[in-house]
C-alpha cells in the first residue's frame, strides 16, 4: 500500500494477498456459522436439562436471529464509516463474552440473553466481508468471492450437525462452547493480522451522523429494493427453520433418531447447502440472470416443504435425499445478494446490503418463533416429542411464506439482465 494505507487496485482473486484475506474472512465466517445453527442438534438436550418448551426453544434459537437483525442498520452505518476490520474486532470480542455466558448459563432467561450477545456480535461476518469484496475486487468476481464466504463459510453449518453431535455427546455441550470460545479467540488474532487496516475503505468517515443516517433511508429506498426486502425474508429461514431449529426435534419425535444419528442427517442438509452455494457464482453467470436463479431456488425450496407437509414423513432412503436437495435448492443466497449489491451505488453498498441482510435475520426470528407457539398448540406426548401434525403445519406455513415472497420479487428490477439485454441489442 502506499504512504496513506490505500490501495485501490482490485486484489487479485488467486494472488496469495487475496487467498489469505479470504481464507481469514472465511474461517471467522465459519466459526459464527456454527454458533447460529447449533441449537438444532442440542435442542432435545436443552430442553431435557432446562426444561424448556416448543416456545422458548424458539425463543432462545431466534433470539440470536433478532439482535442479528437489529444490528444491521448501525453495522452498515459503521461499515461505511470505519471500515470491515474495526467492524470484525469489535464483534468479535462481543461473540466471545457471549459464548462464554451461553457455556455457564443455568436458566433459560440466562441462554437466550447469551444467544442475545452471540447474535449481536455474530452480525458482521457476512456483511463485513462482503463490504470489503465490494471495495478491493474486481466487480465481476463479486458473485464468485460471495459464493466463496457463504459455501465455505456454510462449512461451519456442517459442525454444527455431526461434529457438534459428536463433540456433545464425548465433552458435554457446555466445554463444547467453550471450545468454541477459543476458536473465536483464534479469529479474532488471525484478522488483527492479515485484514489491512481501515484507512482507505471507508466511504463515509467525511459524513455526519445525520448524513449518514440519510444515506440508509437513501439505500432503503433504492427502487426494487422492498422486493428483495420481503424475498429476504424467506430465503434464509428456510433452511435454518430445519438445520437451525427443528430438524433434530423432527428427527427425533417422528423418526425415534437420537443425538449422533440425526447430526449425520442434518450433515446431509449443510452438505447440499455448501455444493449449492459453491455452484451458484457460476450459475448466475450462465444464466446471465440475478433473479432467475433465486426464483427457481425459491419455488424448488418450497416444493420440498409441501412434500413433507403432504407425506408428513419418508421412508430413510428418501429421506436422506430429501434433506441433501434441500440443502442442495436453498442455496441461493448468493444470488440473492448479487441481486442487492447490483442495486447500489458503492457508497451505500454497506448500508444496503446489512439493510437487506436484516431482513434475512428477521425472517429467521420469525419463522422460529411463529413455529414455536404453532407447535404448542398441539399437545406433546408424556416424554415431550411434538406429534407429526405440527411439523407438518410448520412445513406447510414455510412453504406458503416462500411461495407468497416470489409473487413481488418478480417484478423487482434486475441490472445483470438489462445490462445483458443491452449487450445483445449491440
Amino acid at each position: 500500500m502506499n504512504p496513506k494505507g490505500r490501495n485501490d487496485a482490485p486484489i487479485r482473486l488467486t494472488s496469495v494477498v487475496g487467498l489469505t484475506l479470504i481464507a481469514t474472512l472465511v474461517a471467522t465466517y465459519m466459526v459464527s456459522q456454527t454458533l447460529r445453527n447449533s441449537i438444532g442438534v442440542i435442542a432435545p438436550n436443552l430442553a431435557a436439562e432446562l426444561g424448556l418448551s416448543a416456545s422458548q426453544l424458539g425463543l432462545l434459537s431466534s433470539a440470536f436471529f433478532i439482535s442479528f437483525a437489529a444490528a444491521q442498520v448501525p453495522l452498515g452505518l459503521a461499515l461505511d464509516r470505519f471500515g470491515p476490520k474495526l467492524c470484525i474486532l469489535v464483534c468479535t470480542a462481543i461473540v466471545i463474552v457471549g459464548t462464554g455466558l451461553f457455556a455457564s448459563a443455568e436458566t433459560p432467561g440466562a441462554l437466550i440473553f447469551a444467544r442475545v450477545l452471540i447474535g449481536l456480535g455474530c452480525s458482521c461476518y457476512l456483511m463485513a466481508p462482503l463490504a470489503f469484496y465490494a471495495r478491493r475486487f474486481s466487480p465481476d468476481r463479486f458473485s464468485t468471492l460471495a459464493g466463496l464466504q457463504l459455501g465455505l463459510g456454510t462449512l461451519g453449518t456442517l459442525f454444527a450437525t455431526a461434529p457438534l453431535a459428536m463433540s456433545t455427546a464425548a465433552l458435554g455441550w457446555r466445554m463444547t462452547f467453550w471450545l468454541i470460545a477459543g476458536a473465536m479467540v483464534i479469529g479474532g488474532v488471525l484478522v488483527a493480522l492479515v485484514v489491512p487496516a481501515d484507512r482507505g475503505f471507508a466511504l463515509a468517515r467525511g459524513e455526519s451522523l445525520r448524513e449518514s443516517l440519510a444515506g440508509t433511508l437513501a439505500a432503503i429506498r433504492t427502487p426494487s429494493v422492498t422486493r428483495l426486502f420481503l424475498m429476504q425474508l424467506a430465503t434464509y429461514s428456510s433452511f435454518a427453520l430445519v438445520v437451525g431449529l427443528w430438524g433434530g426435534p423432527y428427527l427425533t419425535h417422528v423418526y425415534g433418531y437420537g443425538l449422533v444419528e440425526r447430526g449425520d442427517l442434518l450433515f446431509l442438509a449443510a452438505a447440499g447447502q455448501v455444493v449449492g452455494l459453491v455452484l451458484n457464482g457460476p450459475i448466475e453467470r450462465w444464466l446471465r440472470s440475478h433473479k432467475a436463479p433465486v426464483t427457481l431456488g425459491a419455488a424448488l425450496t418450497a416444493a420440498l416443504f409441501l412434500v413433507l407437509a403432504v407425506a408428513g414423513s419418508l421412508p430413510p432412503l428418501l429421506l436422506t435425499l430429501w434433506l441433501f436437495a434441500f440443502g442442495l435448492v436453498s442455496a441461493y443466497m448468493p444470488a440473492l445478494i448479487a441481486h442487492g449489491k447490483s442495486l447500489f451505488p458503492a457508497a451505500l453498498t454497506g448500508r444496503g446490503l446489512t439493510w437487506l441482510n436484516m431482513g434475512s435475520m428477521a425472517g429467521v426470528f420469525l419463522t422460529q418463533f411463529a413455529s414455536g407457539v404453532a407447535i404448542d398448540l398441539f399437545p406433546s406426548s408424556p416424554t415431550g416429542a411434538y406429534p407429526l401434525a405440527a411439523y407438518r403445519l410448520v412445513f406447510a406455513l414455510q412453504a406458503a411464506f416462500l411461495l407468497a415472497a416470489i409473487v413481488p420479487y418478480l417484478r423487482a428490477r434486475d441490472p445483470a439482465h438489462q445490462k445483458n439485454d443491452v449487450v445483445s441489442a449491440t
